[in-house]
């Protein structure tokens, strides 16, 4: 993990899965950061039920808690 990144990607897939007998439909969330030499990091994935800005919330709390090296995020991009 780096301490600056120059952009950082967010966006959410959507699939359906089988869960209890039932096919319902789940988000996966990546975030990915992009250094100043153009390398890249996973900086995290979840799954959730749908996506929301609720959701997006609660995946930039925790990385603002995971990530505690990163000093400087230049450009945040989210898809939407």
């Amino acid at each position: 993990m780096q301490t600056v990144y120059a952009v950082v990607f967010l966006d959410a897939i959507h699939f359906k899965v089988k869960q209890d007998s039932a096919i319902v439909n789940k988000a996966a969330y990546i975030v990915i950061g992009i250094d100043l030499d153009g390398n890249k990091d996973v900086l995290g994935m979840w799954i959730g039920e749908n996506e929301s800005a609720k959701f997006w919330l609660s995946v930039l709390n925790d990385l603002k808690n995971i990530c505690t090296a990163v000093k400087s995020l230049v450009f945040i991009w989210m898809s939407g």
